[in-house]
């Protein structure tokens, strides 16, 4: 296994990736919560962590790779107050709130099937592992880190900062973080502003409960976390990932609460993706010019010209690294419709053309500077450069105006292979099958009708039909032995 180097967010430096068991590797990541339709910014990152795991998988590593399904606990307000966003969501639909739960999962699941993401080893559910979370804040106020205020549990974030760095994930002082909390004015169980809630007493009306030695109640968000990644992945595991959106409290409270329960730092490597702006604007759905995956997929949001495909819309993520912000833009997704593109009809002509006497040292590098750029934090942009520029050697070679070896052509329809579809996750936009042969047999039919209008010299019909359809994104390619077709 060659050297890989990951960014991690708690050092703020690229480290050498040394998994805890080779060739094993631990890796979490934050999953949906299931009370609304799944955003871009959630599909940005899992494809994002889907690009990780495929290439620690294409890297001979054997990978748990663990995704939570939070389906409890998550309240409206930044400070454990509010209605239950479940319990909100179901009553408004008039639904039990697991149905809700069901209800999103499924469309969760759908669109990262559609957006070609792989599954994870595990999916858990806050849900399914009350009693994990219960065992673990017990252990957290054996150990003087938490207190109980009126059957509710709360993590004292004063107590656990005079042992610990409680800011460690995002570099700020406890005294900082009091910024941008507000006063309790004495109307809070809480004794201080950073603490927040490990279990939380459920009123009378709450549909979602469980029975605690406190009393009847609901885990807090944090909690879920750290109780599932313990579970199935050890007290100490490799990668936790997430959106940069969970840094400053989800995340630094997952460190805080397991810290507290197993005296040790959890995750050996924290990392996490920038956030999406639309036309260099903060994406939101107050702004409105939030998209849902379907809306993009269907083009019917009133910001879009068109439809876009998923893997047209992965590939423009994964165009843009992990770590930087992603910028929206039809222009953008179209550049990236065409690029796309562009290198599927070169996979398509390696299998066309003809090995020839010249060689190219260069292909021989191919693999090798794949493997560079993804072994520098999953630099996809590059690797996907890298690709692009063996592009127009295909392309002259399939014109007949350059020539490739046969351990060239072997080299790159290997390399072409296995970086597009292993590691980037990429598929051929295949048209359904019916439109597909409907398509074939009418361009077999255009291109017969410009043979013959070549044949009887009637040229200017010929380049009509030519650049007509190239207005429509087709090109025709004219050879010694008739002429071939693909999309532009």
């Amino acid at each position: 296994m060659s050297q890989l180097y990951i960014y991690n967010t708690l050092s703020r430096t690229k480290e050498v990736f040394a998994p805890i068991n080779p060739p094993f590797v631990g890796m979490y990541v934050c999953g949906p919560t299931v009370y609304n339709d799944v955003h871009l910014g959630n599909c940005r990152t899992f494809v994002s962590f889907d690009l990780i795991y495929r290439y620690l998988l294409f890297s001979g590593y054997k990978v748990r790779y663990v995704r939570n399904i939070t389906d409890a606990g998550h309240l409206e307000g930044d400070r454990d107050e509010g209605d239950d966003k479940f319990t909100k969501r179901a009553r408004l639909e008039q639904l039990e709130p697991m149905e809700i739960v069901q209800k999103y999962t499924l469309g969760f699941h759908d669109v990262m099937k559609v957006l070609n993401t792989l599954p994870p080893s595990i999916e858990p559910t806050a849900t399914g592992h009350i009693c994990e979370q219960l065992e673990m804040i017990k252990t957290i106020l054996e150990a003087g880190y938490a207190y109980i205020v009126n059957g509710s549990v709360y993590f004292d974030v004063e107590r656990f900062s005079s042992v610990f760095d409680y800011g460690a994930l995002t570099n700020r002082k406890r005294e900082e973080l009091f910024e941008n909390t507000r006063e309790l004015h004495g109307q809070d169980e809480k004794r201080g502003r950073l603490d927040f809630a490990l279990w939380i007493k459920a009123k009378p009306e709450t549909l979602m409960q469980w029975p605690s030695p406190w009393g009847w109640g609901f885990p807090g968000w944090h909690i879920e976390c750290s109780a599932m990644s313990k579970k199935y992945l050890g007290e100490t595991f490799d990668i936790h990932g997430g959106g940069m959106d969970l840094q400053a409290t989800h995340h630094t409270n997952e460190i805080a609460q397991s810290k507290a329960c197993c005296k040790d730092e959890p995750v050996k490597y924290w990392m996490h993706t920038n956030m999406l702006t639309v036309n260099g604007t903060r994406m939101s759905k107050s702004a409105g010019n939030g998209f849902l995956p379907q809306e993009l997929f269907s083009g019917t949001h009133a910001l879009l010209e068109k439809a876009y495909h998923p893997m047209t819309v992965r590939f423009f993520m994964l165009q843009t690294h992990y770590r930087s912000t992603l910028d929206f833009s039809n222009d953008a997704l179209q550049a990236s419709e065409k690029g796309l593109q562009r290198l599927w009809n070169a996979v398509n002509a390696l299998s066309k053309i003809k090995p020839g006497k010249q060689h190219h040292n260069s292909i021989d590098q191919l693999d090798t500077m794949c493997k560079a750029a993804m072994n520098d934090d999953f630099n996809s942009p590059v690797l996907i450069a890298t690709l692009f520029e063996h592009t127009a050697l295909i392309n002259a070679a399939a014109e007949g105006k350059a020539e490739l070896s046969q351990d060239n052509l072997n080299t790159l329809k290997h390399v072409y292979n296995q970086y597009m579809v292993e590691v980037l996750g990429l598929t051929p936009q295949a048209l359904k099958t019916e439109y597909s042969r409907a398509l074939q047999s009418a361009m077999n039919l255009l291109l017969q009708i410009r043979t013959d209008a070549k044949t009887q010299r009637h040229f200017e019909l010929s380049d009509h039909i030519r650049k007509n359809l190239e207005a429509g994104g087709i090109r025709i390619q004219d050879h010694k032995d008739g002429s071939t077709w693909d999309v532009m």
